[in-house]
């Protein structure tokens, strides 16, 4: 979701002085919302009621409508397709307390006591064969059922009926009814995944100019903190800075492009050991080879470390490219901000579809290969609602978080709105925000633009007037939130906000990357701002290997701080414990104030305050 069109910080600051810290709620179709869903794990809204015909029982899939496309009437009997049922976990509360507590348990632990039963897998695999579906595939958790089947066998097993689309060009297939399964298996399982193949989640890669290679150089030995107003140092392994326009009195700071290094001395990584122990996993999608080939050259301009990447194949192979950027961007910020990790796995997965993310999720939970990851992706929070996989990913997520494992998901850059029909960088919309970053099982990262004194330390950040932020419709807020979420006047309180954390992701402060096909380029958006911020937490881990779910911890050691005096230079921030709290930005209808806010969430992180606190 790489969505890179450059926001000035003048016109940040004086669209911060003219917004409110409110706006409009769209309301979901159907429930009432004052219960959660009684799948998943009861933290998302209730769908609207169906009647499930005689000796049927509802799932989560509703009815999936496709915009901007027109039906080419019903799917071909003989189409191939491939259905994934997401599966019921047990103890659901009890997992969940596990998570608020800051405990971890083991894989072999989540499947004796929470994960879906051997004969719950038996009775979900003994229908799907009675129904002639084949190639039948049950993930090590228990959580997901693959099987393999004809639309006209589909359609029949789970009571629904498949049409074709044509949208944006393209053919696409997606169920025009509700589906069912059979009234024995109601409370088994969740959800029905792959009744649609339409691209829910997007990468939207968007560069800045040329720019020529960084040359490599030793860190920068420690400089006089000096306020960007003196422009005529040169400061070893940073473009030189260029004054920018202010519409308030004092500097505002070097708004200037960074190598990954830079960021070290920008978020006060220096003192921090490089997470040389500490495994990251990148959620990617297609042909990956380009991208690993490219990470190799931003090492070398940047003189980083050499690290490890291991392509974990999730589902069959695909040719497609078109995120290359993407997955460059998200490889080089992650290990990059961390100085050097043990290991990137890549996990790449057939396409952007719901049931090959949910699919591409589990793997990462189940191999448990690496307790950090990062999803630079996300769409629409109603189509995952909509489709039943929200439920069966907050699940797998839920497993995730209990065994230590974070994923950190950008929060979307069309401001207050999600990104529908809206050019990245562009707010506006639907007033609803983006999945996976809505999940509370995520750590969602919002955008900011981020300001450095001359020798390249911390001066400043402002909310990036594009990040993705707000109150989601469909998922409540976790234990670890509520405290500190406002009683907003959307009158959505309870439901969860995005983001938790922002990191900088303007244009004009973000991050040089070599592409192949582009060259030297710059990149920003919340797809930059969130591999910073798991590169950030690889280094605490490195620091304390035992401190598990990423949010519930850094919500913990917010709220354990009082707020420090307002900084003197502008962009004015303040500390709060180990975070930036930013004051200054909106986002479309939010704006960063002091305290939790729903475009910078808790503020930005110092890394090596928080490394201490934690």
């Amino acid at each position: 979701m790489r969505k890179v069109a450059a926001a000035a910080l003048a016109m940040s600051v004086i669209t911060a002085a003219c917004s409110g810290h409110n706006g409009s709620s769209l309301p979901p179709a159907g429930g009432s919302g004052s219960s959660p869903s009684a799948l998943g794990v009861h933290s998302t809204r209730s769908a609207a009621a169906v009647t499930a015909p005689p000796g049927w029982a509802t799932t989560a899939t509703q009815v999936f409508s496709l915009t901007n496309a027109s039906d080419l009437g019903a799917l071909s009997s003989s189409q191939t397709m491939t259905v994934r049922l997401g599966l019921q976990l047990h103890n659901v509360d009890g997992l969940k307390s596990i998570v608020a507590s800051g405990q971890t348990i083991s894989p072999g632990a989540f499947n004796a006591q929470y994960a879906p039963t051997a004969s719950d897998v038996q009775a979900v695999t003994s229908y799907l064969q009675s129904k002639g579906l084949t190639g039948i595939t049950v993930e090590p958790n228990n959580v997901i059922v693959s099987a393999t089947g004809t639309a006209a066998q589909v359609s029949a097993a789970f009571d629904t009926t498949l049409h074709s689309f044509t949208q944006n060009g393209a053919t696409v297939y997606a169920n025009t009814k509700p589906a069912f399964v059979p009234s024995n298996l109601g409370n088994i399982v969740v959800a029905i995944m792959g009744l649609n193949n339409a691209q829910t989640f997007k990468t939207s890669p968007k560069k800045g100019s040329a720019q020529p290679a960084p040359t490599p150089k030793p860190t920068p030995t420690a400089q006089p903190e000096t306020p960007c107003d003196v422009y005529s140092l040169d400061i070893v392994g940073l473009p030189s800075p260029q004054p920018e326009p202010s519409p308030v009195s004092g500097a505002v700071g070097c708004l200037r492009n960074y190598t990954p290094s830079d960021y070290w001395r920008a978020y006060d990584a220096m003192n921090v050991a490089a997470a040389s122990g500490v495994s990251v996993a990148v959620m990617a999608e297609g042909n990956v080879a380009q991208s690993v080939s490219d990470l190799r050259t931003n090492e070398q301009g940047d003189g980083l470390q050499t690290v490890p990447v291991v392509v974990k194949q999730v589902g069959v192979a695909s040719t497609d490219t078109a995120g290359d950027d993407e997955w460059t961007l998200d490889m080089t910020a992650s290990s990059g901000m961390a100085r050097v990790v043990k290991t990137i796995y890549l996990y790449d997965t057939t396409s952007l579809t719901d049931s090959d993310i949910a699919l591409e999720f589990n793997r990462f939970v189940t191999d448990d290969l690496a307790k950090v990851g990062n999803a630079s992706f996300g769409g629409c929070e109603y189509g995952p609602y909509v489709d039943g996989s929200m439920l069966v990913d907050d699940e797998i997520l839920l497993e995730g978080a209990a065994q230590g494992q974070t994923l950190f998901a950008s929060s979307g850059d069309t401001g207050s709105f999600c990104s529908v029909g809206n050019p990245n960088g562009v707010p506006g919309g639907l007033p609803l925000v983006e999945y996976p970053a809505a999940s509370p099982y995520t750590v969602a990262v919002g955008g900011t633009t981020l300001a450095s004194m001359s020798d390249g330390s911390y001066q400043g950040e402002a909310g990036w007037t594009a990040g993705g932020g707000g109150v989601s419709q469909f998922e409540y807020s976790p234990v670890w939130q509520q405290s500190v979420q406002p009683a907003d006047a959307t009158g959505a309180a309870g439901f969860r906000g995005v983001p938790d954390i922002a990191m900088d992701a303007d244009l004009q402060t973000g991050m040089m990357l070599y592409i192949t096909g582009t060259g030297w380029t710059t990149i920003g958006g919340t797809s930059l701002a969130s591999p910073l911020a798991a590169g950030a937490w690889a280094r605490m881990l490195q620091v304390h290997p035992t401190l598990g779910f990423a949010a519930s911890q850094l919500y913990k050691e917010y709220t354990a701080n009082t707020a420090g005096a307002n900084t003197s230079v502008e962009p004015v921030t303040r500390p709060v414990g180990g975070f930036h709290d930013i004051l200054i930005g909106a986002n479309g209808a939010f704006t960063a104030l002091p305290g939790y806010d729903y475009i910078t969430g808790l503020g930005s992180l110092d890394v090596g305050v928080t490394s201490q606190k934690l």
